[in-house]
């Protein structure tokens, strides 16, 4: 089989991107590994290794500075939806994120968004308790300090291609 397309769809703003420049590091049923370069140039980081958990609804990635630092790692609640007519993966970014830096601070973002796209109809109920849940079991992961295990999957990934 060819490599699967990824694509990243946000919601706000509306873009669907594909990420056609990431490589593919782990492909497996529920999980799907890759390393980037960011995008568009930005002066705080640069990289990053990003794994989707498809039946968690979580992608969490350990981000990078220019200079190869870690800068924190950073957690988007998902959706998946793959076409298997295509062998295309498109991430749903459903707004909420989670931050956890290096001293253990914790941090959850756009919530605001995450409202805003409730009010306007953007999402249907199902996805928002989808995203709920998932929000959920992420913090619950992290306080429980059992975020240990994605940390170290990913940075077993890192060692095993350096």
């Amino acid at each position: 089989m060819s490599r699967p397309r990824l694509f990243r769809r946000r919601f706000i703003p509306d873009e669907n991107i594909e990420l056609k420049d990431d490589m593919i590091l782990v492909l497996e049923p529920d999980l799907i590994v890759t390393s980037w370069n960011v995008l568009k140039p930005r002066r705080d980081i640069s990289r990053g290794v990003s794994a989707y958990y498809i039946d968690k609804g979580i992608k969490v990635s350990k981000i990078f500075d220019n200079a190869g630092q870690m800068v924190y790692w950073y957690c988007d609640i998902i959706e998946t939806v793959y076409d298997a007519d295509t062998n295309t993966y498109t991430f749903n970014d459903l707004l909420i994120d989670v931050i956890i830096y290096p001293d253990g601070q914790v941090e959850v973002l756009d919530m605001d968004e995450f409202a805003d796209a409730m009010e306007q109809g953007i999402l249907t109920v199902g996805t928002i308790a989808h995203a709920m849940r998932a929000t959920d079991n992420l913090l619950h992961t992290i306080y429980s300090g059992e975020f240990v295990q994605y940390t170290e999957y990913i940075d077993g990934i890192l060692a095993s291609i350096r």
